[in-house]
């Protein structure tokens, strides 16, 4: 039995950690930051790991996942009703409460508008940011003339509740920028994007200041500056530096916007053609630091894998969410796993989730199939690097990872009970530990592989480069 008040805290009335003496972890001598941290994810590869490959997290490091638990439990509808299931350790009841936060967790939608002027590159921002290039079928039409007239949404490939919005064009004579926020229902969208190829003008600086007129975010990006850089190296290769290039660029927006009355303009450096370089990963950040938390996971897990730093945002916000999945798997019509002895759970949520995981990291077959045809690299060359599944996930295939998790699930579960919300789960059975387990090192798997396909990706690219500058 957990006390009340330690659940309250847990589940929103109150943020901050605080457990009865009985529970309060021994261990937590240090709290490292989560995001971003590979020191603290959970191994599941290497020979000193043990036969099967694993390792029991660290309390502290368990427990850090628990620190956004708070924030997932306040989407609970009937937060007295989850109060009481956990207090009496009732993990069905438990699981039947969080089954609608899990579906709101990855059904959230999101809306992103991305304005700019004509050129500015702002169509192939959309197609980039959802992980397409401009010659796609779903792609937004791009070219040197202005090609959209209305708000066009362009949905996500693999996350329908992921919208971005190809807004009109800025700077025509006529623009005005609250009749152009009406136009374009400034209402409808999480956050802007104000993109321009050149200098921030008039236009720009008037948008930005409407928008935040009405509590709004934006984010000013300036684009094409591979083009920049390239031009300054071919006029002065003697003297050439990309840094001071950089630099130059970003002083004249920041200048610009200022004298039109923005207070400390941040404005991003972005090539559309290489995403990942530049201030993708500044841009980014701020972007994420920006939504609200459901929000935020919605966006980084559906971010293109562009650079390591993406990876591991992607793998930090998922991780925090394994115990809900684990909890719904156990709890919300289990059955008995076959061949893996004291765990029942939903096969088929699990073999939904792990193959969720490929689609974020970009290790779907669709998703491999374009990276092959992008790099021109023979897919099967690409899968061999692969130490997770290769296909999709079959219900089969988790039932041998739970299999491989059994095999010290007692011990694990030990270490989970003093860990704040998981500690009552656990002491429910071994179902939820294995899961649990299963969960947490198949992700990390994949965001192995992930690491894995993106050196690659930068090697054959760059290969490729060389090739076409060698004729």
């Amino acid at each position: 039995m957990v006390p009340s008040n330690w659940v309250k805290q847990m589940c929103g009335e109150g943020t901050s950690w605080a457990s009865p003496p009985a529970l309060r972890p021994r261990v937590f001598l240090k709290q490292q930051s989560w995001e971003g941290s590979e020191a603290s994810s959970l191994r599941s590869t290497g020979p000193e790991d043990g036969e099967q490959g694993f390792r029991h997290p660290m309390a502290s490091e368990v427990f850090q996942s628990c620190l956004s638990q708070s924030k997932i439990l306040e989407l609970s509808k009937d937060t007295r009703a989850l109060q009481e299931a956990l207090e009496a350790g009732d993990l069905p009841a438990v699981a039947a409460k969080l089954q609608s936060t899990l579906h709101s967790l990855e059904n959230v939608r999101l809306d992103i508008g991305v304005t700019g002027g004509m050129g500015s590159g702002k169509s192939t921002f959309v197609n980039a940011i959802r992980g397409l290039g401009d010659e796609d079928p779903s792609s937004a039409c791009t070219g040197v003339v202005e090609m959209t007239v209305d708000p066009t949404p362009y949905v996500h490939p693999k996350y329908p509740n992921i919208i971005i919005w190809d807004l009109p064009g800025i700077g025509t004579p006529a623009f005005r920028a609250d009749r152009y926020l009406q136009r374009v229902l400034l209402d409808r969208y999480d956050f802007f994007l104000i993109i321009t190829s050149e200098s921030f003008t008039t236009d720009h600086a008037q948008l930005a200041r409407e928008i935040l007129r009405w509590g709004k975010r934006f984010y000013c990006i300036r684009s094409k500056v591979d083009v920049d850089i390239a031009a300054s190296r071919s006029r002065r290769p003697s003297s050439f530096s990309e840094e001071r290039v950089l630099s130059q660029i970003r002083d004249d927006c920041v200048q610009r916007l200022e004298v039109e009355g923005l207070k400390a303009p941040r404005v991003f450096l972005l090539s559309m053609f290489e995403l990942g370089k530049y201030d993708f990963r500044l841009l980014e950040e701020a972007m994420v630091r920006g939504l609200e938390s459901h929000k935020r996971h919605a966006f980084l897990v559906a971010l293109p894998n562009v650079s390591k730093p993406t990876l591991e945002r992607k793998v930090a916000s998922l991780r925090q969410h394994v115990w809900l999945v684990a909890t719904v798997a156990c709890g919300a019509n289990p059955s008995p796993v076959p061949g893996v002895p004291e765990v029942a759970c939903d096969l088929h949520t699990l073999a939904r989730s792990l193959e969720g995981y490929r689609r974020s990291f970009g290790l779907d077959k669709g998703s491999l199939i374009r990276l092959a045809e992008q790099t021109g690299r023979p897919l099967h060359k690409i899968l061999e690097a692969l130490q997770g599944p290769k296909t999709k996930v079959t219900e089969a295939l988790v039932v041998e990872l739970l299999g491989q998790a059994s095999g010290d699930a007692s011990a694990f579960s030990q270490e989970l009970l003093n860990v704040p919300i998981l500690g009552p789960l656990a002491a429910c059975g071994l179902s939820f530990a294995t899961v649990y387990r299963m969960l947490r090192t198949s992700l990390d798997v994949v965001f192995k592989d992930a690491q894995n396909v993106l050196v690659q990706a930068s090697l054959d690219n760059a290969d490729h480069k060389l090739d076409q500058q060698s004729r």
